[in-house]
């Protein structure tokens, strides 16, 4: 993956990332998978969080908030998105620390992060950009960290599956293929993780959202 080039923005193209959050705040359930992530995630005052791919910093204000004592970072690739997401911390009062990464090496040292979060981002990767991701994410884990992942996973029902298309032609078939045939948390494990567990799926209009959740033991 060729550093800051190839990365698909949040609704495709760059014109419609202003209107990210109202589409989410429309059409995903948006504050009621972030929440169950939130609860999945349990964190605590003490604990360093890195929200990678944190879009708009929805889920990163949110974690603050949840945890006003802990240390929350977030990380994008896109600079459009996160020029809004400065905008939405600063408005809000909580001291997070917004950074842009090359898409290939996360701007942190290894065994940093006491848990790493994530939302709707997989699905936008590759399948090595997803191998990629993880192994970066995982270097970046402390040993006994966690990752708490809310992404597209395999349809609840026949219904949600023909409203994931939607998604696909927006995003990528290609790059939602792993996520709609249940394969995510096979690719985590081959990331070096122990303890994958898919916790919760939610229905939204566009897809099943599974929550997952893995360990890093060693």
């Amino acid at each position: 993956m060729t550093k800051n080039t190839r990365f698909i923005p949040a609704l495709k193209f760059d014109w419609l990332t202003r209107f990210f959050d109202p589409v989410m705040k429309l059409t995903m359930s948006e504050k009621k998978f972030k929440k169950a992530l939130l609860l999945q995630a349990d964190i605590k005052d003490n604990e360093t969080i890195l929200d990678f791919g944190c879009g708009t910093a929805t889920l990163t204000i949110m974690a603050k908030k949840e945890a006003p004592k802990a240390t929350i970072y977030g990380a994008d690739v896109d600079p459009n998105v996160l020029k809004i997401a400065k905008n939405k911390v600063e408005n809000s009062g909580c001291e997070i620390s917004l950074r842009p990464y090359d898409g290939i090496s996360l701007p942190y040292k290894g065994q940093t992060f006491d848990k790493v979060l994530s939302s709707l981002v997989f699905h936008h990767l590759t399948r090595s950009q997803k191998e990629i991701v993880l192994k970066e994410i995982y270097r970046i884990l402390k040993f006994g960290g966690e990752l708490h992942i809310a992404d597209f996973g395999r349809a609840k029902n026949i219904f949600m599956r023909g409203m994931f298309l939607i998604i696909q032609i927006f995003d990528g078939f290609i790059n939602t293929s792993d996520n709609i045939k249940g394969l995510l948390p096979e690719i985590i494990r081959e990331a070096g993780f122990d303890k994958v567990i898919e916790h919760k799926r939610i229905m939204t209009m566009f897809g099943t959202i599974s929550l997952y959740r893995a360990i890093k033991l060693l």
